[in-house]
């Protein structure tokens, strides 16, 4: 069955919500206190075509966490899904939800918002599914029974937090350090060589010229 091509309202609607939801990660992830008007600018859209949307700043910040946490589950249940051997279902999750970045939005706009019903039942879905993965990988005995879902929570946040450069170098990183963490917690633990070229001082160094 194929889907009916969108009118040329609806086709610029659905565009312009795409802008929106990219601005405001954008904004709201590098300023949670800035203002809606920022996001509207940084789209390219009218404040009145954002409003129509999202009618307030809270409820575009439910939309943007919303939307994570459904990508987090995504994320989640294909690695689960894979079959396979355990610890590369475990890498699996652990790449994918790197790429992902959500965790870049719990760093940025955690308490910031009040929740929704439907945020709170997707964050225990979320969250089932982490105690899952990470259950089936400790009973396999691939992973350190003694690393906890809460401690690769914190390391997911650790990861999203590493900026450097454009969005290739910084994905470059945060993969290097992710195939540093997997080795440790790896059971027995593993030596491979790492992805990516390591950082060096003038990269390091760059983050203080104005």
């Amino acid at each position: 069955m194929t889907t009916a091509p969108m009118s040329g309202r609806k086709a610029q609607a659905a565009r312009n919500d795409e802008l929106i939801l990219e601005a405001a990660r954008a904004v709201f992830t590098a300023d949670p206190g800035a203002p809606i008007a920022a996001v509207a600018e940084r789209a390219g859209v009218g404040i009145s075509a954002l409003y129509r949307r999202y009618p307030s700043k809270e409820a575009l910040l439910q939309k943007l966490c919303g939307d994570g946490l459904k990508l987090y589950i995504e994320v989640t249940e294909r690695a689960i899904g894979e079959g396979g051997d355990p610890w590369d279902e475990f890498a699996s999750y652990m790449r994918g939800i790197v790429d992902a970045d959500t965790n870049s939005l719990t760093i940025k706009l955690a308490g910031t918002f009040q929740p929704t019903e439907e945020l709170f039942r997707d964050a225990v879905r979320a969250s089932e599914l982490a105690i899952e993965v990470h259950g089936r990988a400790v009973e396999a005995g691939v992973l350190r029974p003694d690393v906890t879902p809460a401690d690769i929570a914190l390391l997911f946040e650790q990861l999203a937090s590493l900026k450097l450069g454009d969005e290739e170098r910084t994905s470059q990183l945060r993969h290097r350090f992710l195939a540093l963490m997997l080795d440790s917690l790896r059971q027995p633990p593993a030596h491979r060589p790492l992805p990516g070229p390591a950082p060096d001082d003038t990269e390091l160094s760059s983050r203080w010229n104005p």
